[in-house]
């Protein structure tokens, strides 16, 4: 069995749907004003709706973009730091780390 698709509630879907384009190679697949669709390059379909209320995730809740090596993890913190994005630094962590809180309302996590 195969997990082929995820939706998130999110507060802007146009937001949301390019910060992920634009930091994590995600593909838009159509949508409209209330919902989007996106793609990875292994066949994950994301689909992002417009909640009516405040988005409220549990606290640990996030998605993660794995990635092959610090290097690269540095690199998309350092786009999005030079993009005016408030980050804490990389960690060592249950693996080399850090957070970001997405616009939309939810926490992605990018690591190695």
């Amino acid at each position: 069995m195969i997990l082929n698709h995820l939706n998130l509630a999110v507060s802007d879907v146009e937001a949301a749907a390019d910060f992920l384009s634009t930091y994590f190679g995600m593909t838009r697949q159509g949508g409209n004003r209330g919902m989007a669709f996106l793609s990875d390059d292994n066949g994950l379909l994301l689909s992002l709706s417009k909640t009516k209320g405040p988005v409220k995730y549990p606290g640990v809740f996030h998605i993660g973009f794995g990635q092959p090596d610090r290097a690269t993890v540095d690199a998309i913190h350092q786009r999005l730091k030079a993009d005016g994005f408030e980050l804490e630094p990389p960690m060592d962590a249950h693996a080399y780390t850090f957070y970001i809180e997405a616009p939309g309302g939810f926490t992605v996590e990018v690591l190695s």
